[in-house]
C-alpha cells in the first residue's frame, strides 16, 4: 500500500473482531513457527483468555479496513504481557505495527500498569527492532512459549 493519503486509526476489540484477530495471528505463526494448543484457544476465545482477566485488545483500522491487532493479557498487579501482535500482510509498511504497539503502552499505562512484558523470537529482526525502539529491553527468558528465545519488558 503506498497511497498517502491511508488513515490509521486504532479502536477497541469488539465480538465482530474475532475473526481478524485470529486470522491475522494464525498466519503469522503459522508462517514461522507452528500453532500450539493455547494458540487455537486464545484465538478463537480471545474473550475468555484475554478480556475476562482483565486484558484488552485494539485493532488497527487502514481506512474502513481491520489491518492488525494487539492484546494485552494481564499477569499480576502492575504488569501485562504485549502479546498477539499481527498485521495482515497487505497493511506492513506503513506503520499499523508501531501505532498500535504505541496505542497499547498507553491503553497499559491507563490500566494501572508499571510494566510490560513481552515473549518472542531474535528471527522476528523488525519486529524486535520495533520493540527496542519503543524502549524495551531484553532480560532473562523464563517464559512458556516453546517458540520464544527471548524476553523483553518496558518499564513504565
Amino acid at each position: 500500500m503506498t497511497d498517502t493519503k491511508i488513515h490509521i486509526a486504532i479502536q477497541e476489540y469488539e465480538p465482530k473482531h474475532q475473526p481478524y484477530f485470529e486470522k491475522f495471528n494464525r498466519a503469522w505463526i503459522e508462517r514461522y513457527f507452528w500453532m500450539e494448543p493455547i494458540d487455537f484457544e486464545v484465538l478463537q476465545h480471545p474473550d475468555k483468555h484475554i478480556l475476562a482477566h482483565g486484558g484488552t485488545i485494539l485493532m488497527g483500522y487502514a481506512n474502513d479496513e481491520v489491518a492488525g491487532t494487539v492484546a494485552l493479557k494481564y499477569v499480576s498487579p502492575g504488569i501485562y504481557e504485549f502479546t498477539k501482535m499481527a498485521v495482515d500482510e497487505k497493511f506492513r509498511g506503513i506503520k499499523v505495527g508501531r501505532l498500535l504497539a504505541e496505542a497499547a503502552i498507553i491503553k497499559a499505562r491507563s490500566l494501572g500498569a508499571v510494566k510490560i512484558i513481552l515473549y518472542s523470537h531474535t528471527s522476528l529482526a523488525t519486529a524486535i527492532g520495533l520493540y527496542r525502539k519503543l524502549g524495551f529491553v531484553e532480560v532473562p527468558v523464563d517464559g512458556p512459549y516453546k517458540r520464544s528465545d527471548i524476553k523483553m519488558e518496558l518499564t513504565l
